[in-house]
């Protein structure tokens, strides 16, 4: 378990830019060092702003687009090409624009693909596919994400992994469906925990008023099932990308220096 280490930006439009910079410098250092690279990506406001930003920089052509596998953390369980879909949004904010293998963009199932409305068994198909990309090297059933990027609810969920709710206490599946989400859609397909820690490193994203609260709940000592977020972190390093928004209710002696 590595201990969060906080970066806390003037605004919502600052902090997309610099994380979108810190990932291009993450993607190139990981091909260089091992030849290819492994990113989880997040949806909403923060994670869309955050592949926008990426697609606008003059540096995304640093990246060796093919050589690059793309995952979700999470997927509202809709039909393909709904606007609501994570990776529909994705694709609008970035990946269209760019190079990228379509072999290597490992969308999570739609709702009207051959499970139908069966989310479990969508859930344990994208667990099949993390598990068949992962080596030995891996030492489990999921890669080892080079990074995995989570937004931060109000609620403090993080990708479909809501307080109290089942998927949030799951520690053996790597892959889950969540059913009676408190938010729209109900149905969604999301890692687990023991999934997102898989991950070398992890990077939540929270910008706004709204998630000052959630924010200060989850970096102050909350436990995992009342509070996801708190549950979430890297094998080598956990990164909270805050703006000043956020973090604007986080005790000055949470604001740890992050190194480079």
């Amino acid at each position: 378990m590595s201990a969060p280490q906080l970066v806390v930006h003037r605004d919502k439009e600052l902090m997309a830019q610099a994380a979108a910079a810190r990932l291009i410098t993450k993607i190139v250092d990981a091909q260089s060092a091992r030849g290819s690279a492994s990113v989880v990506l997040t949806g909403g406001r923060n994670g869309n702003a955050l592949l926008a930003a990426l697609g606008a920089s003059p540096a995304r052509d640093a990246i060796d687009w093919p050589r690059l596998d793309l995952w979700w953390g999470d997927e509202r369980f809709l039909p393909e090409g709904d606007p609501e879909r994570n990776v529909t949004q994705a694709r609008e904010a970035l990946l269209d624009s760019v190079p990228v293998d379509p072999a290597r963009v490992h969308a999570m199932p739609a709702s009207d693909g051959e499970y139908g409305n069966d989310a479990d068994a969508a859930a344990a198909t994208y667990a099949a596919e993390l598990a068949a990309a992962a080596g030995p090297e891996d030492h489990g059933p999921v890669p080892t994400f080079d990074v995995l990027m989570l937004g931060v609810g109000p609620d403090t969920h993080v990708a479909s992994l809501f307080p109290e709710l089942p998927g949030v206490r799951e520690k053996e599946r790597t892959v889950v469906g969540v059913h009676g989400a408190p938010k729209p859609p109900p149905t969604r397909i999301s890692l687990t925990l023991p999934a997102i820690r898989a991950a070398r490193e992890v990077w939540l994203l929270a910008a706004g008023e709204d998630k000052a609260t959630a924010a200060t709940i989850a970096l102050s000592g909350a436990g995992e099932v009342q509070a996801p977020a708190a549950g979430a972190y890297g094998r080598s390093r956990t990164l909270w990308l805050l703006d000043a928004a956020a973090a604007s209710q986080l005790p000055r002696d949470l604001y740890p220096p992050a190194s480079a």
